[in-house]
């Protein structure tokens, strides 16, 4: 049945068609085998169920590495990136929304220039 889906038609052709298909789930075990065979660059969080794991690892090379830093990966703040669109797995921190963050972005604290905060949230598109 999964090869008769019109999803999984699209999963095997977008190559031919110059097609990026992006795959977001939560139990990466449900997607078809077939379509998972057809992603070349995945990004996975942390996952806590062996057969999601699994599934998420299959057709990579290293899996026993990978599963390791699979399983050390920080819930809600990293995210491992692997596949045929990096040249090694690597992982990747992603940044707090806090208020330090905004005053980085703006500027407040390196005092840059004389622009006001309006003019600087107007340039970043705020």
């Amino acid at each position: 049945m999964a090869s008769q889906t019109t999803f999984s038609t699209i999963a095997r052709e977008l190559r031919k068609y110059f097609v990026t298909l992006l795959i977001i789930d939560q139990r990466p075990s449900q997607i078809y085998d077939e379509v998972m065979s057809q992603l070349g660059t995945r990004i996975s969080g942390w996952l806590g169920d062996d057969d999601d794991i699994r599934a998420v690892l299959s057709g990579l090379a290293g899996r026993d590495a990978l599963r390791g830093m699979l399983a050390r990966l920080q819930p809600k703040e990293e995210v491992m990136l692997m596949g045929w669109g990096v040249p090694m797995p690597l992982p990747v921190r992603s940044r707090r929304y806090n208020a330090a963050f905004w005053e980085e972005l703006l500027g407040k604290k390196s005092g840059g220039g004389k622009k006001t905060e309006e003019e600087r949230k107007k340039e970043l598109g705020f």
